[in-house]
Parts: structure tokens; C-alpha cells; sequence
């Protein structure tokens, strides 16, 4: 049964990717799997209390793996007329017969296959209030944020109030010659704003913040510009400090960016291109004793759950990383036949960091789908005493294979917990293994809404450099 979801896929286009199958396999492709794909964004940006920009996208594509003769191709097109079609996957089925063999090329075994993705709606991912939303009502939504007439300063002036409501619907189904059959929706809102101030020697600074939900309801501009205001203010006057050693707190609208080159990492194409760090760790103990991460796939109303990978694959809750020790890698189907690992999932789908702290103990409640007491970054400051926290990263890069990294960062001083001063030309520098050997804590304050649940983190003896 197809549902009735305003933009999502229709009954014409489902009958249009199993009409592709189906002319592949009568076309003698062994196996074969189509992977159509459909989605609706809207935009609308706001400057300085006007609107800047309206925009209406829609995309729809049709992608067609192809398995000849132990040969591989894969074609995307945008049609839907059956004679359009046949005409295309016959051009695809000769393209793909002058290929070279690739024995590793193979659907996957269809006992891994999900079998519990029919409707798209398991997961609870797609907002029917999605449905009603006006170009009128879009329009509020990004006004909503613009005004900061209340705040004047003598030691600064506002600049620019950027302003921007996003509101998209993706829709997805997955079918191949083997049997499965997958579909899996959602919805996204976002509110985002920037604040640029100039300070009276005239330098600007720029603040941000945003709010993000698979949920309208749980979507607005209340505060979001205030607390931009906010940041662009706290960076006024930075002042250099010492290079050195010294504790570092990440904040949650950062830490992503330390998460990343792990999760690339235990990648199996990474692993078979000699490109991971990680190489020869499965079931090692790498990193702290205390340092767990999980993929929860599975999370009923969560961006980024979803019950199968692009392979049609079934996804689970994992653990990926258990007190330090390295517990999978992320193998699909063609790696594990080129390197002859078990195949598990393509990649992540929602990493989850699970909250600790070794310098303290906190009491209020937490998170519940951690079962823990909850930590704040205010609290791992307040517990760290002193050192620096970094709420954004200016560039640098991580050395995949062998680990090391450079980054450029921007933050504050603080001492027994609380901000001195911002600070300014600063580099961090390393390799993952020592820091995430050295991670101290993790917080409960990961950003609702997101696809990475990654919460404000603390490491000991970092190397700053001025």
C-alpha cells in the first residue's frame, strides 16, 4: 500500500522502479537493484527583518545497480515513462557487458535483508503536520527570529540578522532481484540564525545557533537569535595564551568534528585501501577505558534511525566502541568479499557517545536513553577547574592513515569552571589514538534533533599551540 504523503513518492514512480527491475532481469542481468529516491525542500531566508530568498526544490532519481556476467554499473536517471525506460535500461545492460569482471560484486545474502520497512513510517520519522505548512506560514516562521530591536550596546553595534526556515520531506524505496522491499520516509524542520557585530575598534564577530527536529512542533526562533547575539559578544577582545599542555573541553556544537575521522576510519574501504589508522584494531583496547560508542540505528522518532542500508541490509543497535576496545567495522557486501571480513552494515547511521566523567561526580538526572545522570558542559568545566574550550574549528585536517591531526581553533580561557577571556590563533595538534586515549568526559547535552548524538567532551594534556 502506498501512502498519501504531500510530495512523497507515488503509486506511477513505485510502479516505474519495479517496471526497471523487472526489464533488467528479462534483459538477462543476474541480479539487479533499483533505488528510487524523492525529495522536497524549502527555503526561505530572511536578512535583517526582510525576506532575501524563497526557494522550492524537488528532486526525483532513479538509481539502477546492474550485476551481467560478474560485471558491475550502476546508471541513475530522472525518468518515469515505461518507454522512456526500457530504452535506458537497455543502454545500461549493453554499457555494463563491456565492463571488466569484478568477482566481489554481488547482491548481499538475503537473509540479512530488513523485513521490517513496508510502510516507511516504522520509525515514526515523518511529521504529518509536514503536510499543512503554508508559504505563509514559513514566512512567520523565519520572521520570527529577526528581531533584536531591545538590544543595543555602546560597545557594540549589529551588524547583519541572517535568518533561514528549512522544511523537507525525503522519501525512499529500495527494491532489488532478490526479493527485498524497503521504504523509508522522513521529515526535517530547521531554524538557523547569524548575528555579525562590529565592536567599536571595528572588527566583526559572528555568532550562530539553530534548532533542528523530524518534528515541526519542536521547531522555533524562540531565543535562537538572542543566543547568537550572545556568542558574537563573547568573542569581543581575544587575547593570546600560552602554548602548552592543557585540558580540553569540546563543545556539543563541535564535537562531531573529532567523532568523524573514527568513524572514517572503521571504514572497510578505508581499511582495504591502507588508509586507516585503525587497521589490525578489531577487538584491541585503542582508546580509554571509558570511552564507549554505540550506532543506535534503531531509535523510534530519531534523526538518523533507519531499519536498512542502501544494500536493503538490516541495521541494529551496535556497540562499535566498548571501553576503549574496537568491537566492529563497517563492512559491506563488496569489501567483505575483497577482504574477506564479515559484512555487518555499509556505515553509521546514529552514533551515539555514551556520557561519563573520571574527575567528578554530577547529580542531576540525565538522559534517559542512557539510564545515567546527567552532565553538563558547565558541569565537566566546573569539574575540569581550568584549561580551554573549543566551540568551533577554523580548518586543519586529520591524517587518516596514520592518525595525526592539526586543527585550527576558536574558544574561551576558563578557570574553576567559568570563562576568563576568548581566545585567539590557536592550533591544536596530535594523533586520535593518544586523545581519545585521554578523554576525561562525556556529557549528556548532545543536540536534539541531530543525526550524531555527540555531547560536550573533555581531554587531558592536549597540545595547544599559539
Amino acid at each position: 500500500m502506498i501512502m498519501n504523503i504531500k510530495y512523497g513518492i507515488t503509486e506511477k514512480e513505485i510502479e516505474a522502479a519495479r517496471f526497471c527491475l523487472k526489464c533488467a532481469s528479462d534483459l538477462g542481468a543476474e541480479g539487479a537493484r533499483v533505488s528510487l529516491s524523492k525529495n522536497v525542500l524549502d527555503t526561505v531566508a530572511v536578512l535583517n527583518g526582510e525576506i532575501d530568498k524563497v526557494t522550492h526544490c524537488a528532486d526525483r532519481s532513479i538509481y539502477l545497480y546492474l550485476y551481467i556476467d560478474g560485471k558491475y554499473g550502476t546508471y541513475s536517471t530522472n525518468l518515469i515513462e515505461k518507454d522512456q525506460l526500457g530504452d535506458f535500461i537497455s543502454r545500461a545492460v549493453a554499457a555494463t557487458r563491456l565492463l571488466t569482471k569484478d568477482e566481489y560484486r554481488k547482491l548481499p545474502q538475503a537473509s540479512r535483508y530488513a523485513k521490517d520497512a513496508a510502510s516507511g513510517l516504522e520509525l515514526g520519522l515523518y511529521d504529518p503536520e509536514y503536510a499543512d505548512i503554508t508559504p505563509d506560514q514559513r514566512m512567520e516562521l523565519a520572521l520570527a527570529g529577526t528581531h533584536l530591536e531591545d538590544e543595543q550596546s555602546s560597545d557594540y553595534r549589529i551588524v547583519s540578522v541572517e535568518c533561514e526556515w528549512n522544511d523537507s520531506v525525503d522519501d525512499n524505496y529500495l527494491i532489488d532481484s532478490q526479493g527485498f522491499e524497503g521504504r523509508h520516509t522522513e521529515t526535517s524542520f530547521s531554524f538557523w540564525t547569524e548575528v555579525t557585530i562590529c565592536a567599536e575598534d571595528g572588527k566583526k564577530y559572528s555568532g550562530y545557533s539553530w534548532k533542528a527536529s523530524t518534528r515541526l512542533k519542536d521547531v522555533s526562533a524562540e531565543g535562537c537569535s538572542h543566543q547568537a547575539l550572545e556568542k558574537a559578544v563573547a568573542q569581543m577582545n581575544p587575547k593570546r595564551v600560552r602554548s602548552g599542555k592543557k585540558t580540553m573541553v569540546v563543545d556539543c556544537n563541535a564535537s562531531s568534528r573529532l567523532v568523524s575521522p573514527l568513524l572514517s576510519a572503521l571504514s572497510a574501504s578505508s581499511i582495504q585501501q591502507k588508509n586507516s589508522f585503525l587497521e589490525g584494531c578489531l577487538g584491541k583496547k585503542v582508546f580509554s577505558q571509558d570511552f564507549y560508542l554505540d550506532d543506535l540505528a534503531r531509535t523510534p522518532g530519531k534523526a538518523g534511525s533507519r531499519l536498512f542500508d542502501t544494500e536493503g541490509v538490516a541495521t541494529a543497535d551496535r556497540v562499535v566502541i566498548e571501553g576503549g576496545v574496537v568491537r566492529m567495522f563497517f563492512v559491506n557486501t563488496y569489501m567483505a568479499g575483497k577482504t574477506g571480513m564479515e559484512p555487518t552494515i555499509e556505515g553509521v547511521s546514529r552514533p551515539v557517545v555514551r556520557p561519563f566523567s573520571v574527575i567528578g561526580k554530577n547529580e542531576e538526572p540525565g538522559m534517559e536513553e542512557t539510564g545515567v545522570r546527567g552532565l553538563t558542559q558547565k558541569e565537566i568545566m566546573l569539574q575540569c577547574g581550568e584549561g580551554i574550550l573549543v566551540t568551533g574549528f577554523n580548518g586543519g585536517n586529520c591524517n587518516q592513515t596514520t592518525g595525526d591531526f592539526s586543527y585550527g581553533i576558536e574558544g574561551f580561557l576558563f578557570r574553576k569552571g567559568r570563562i576568563v577571556h576568548p581566545v585567539k590563533e590557536m592550533v591544536i595538534t596530535g594523533n586520535m589514538k593518544d586523545l581519545w586515549g585521554s578523554i576525561i568526559a562525556a556529557g549528556t547535552d548532545a543536540r536534539e534533533g541531530t543525526r550524531w548524538q555527540i555531547p560536550s567532551l573533555a581531554f587531558k594534556d592536549v597540545t595547544f599551540n599559539a
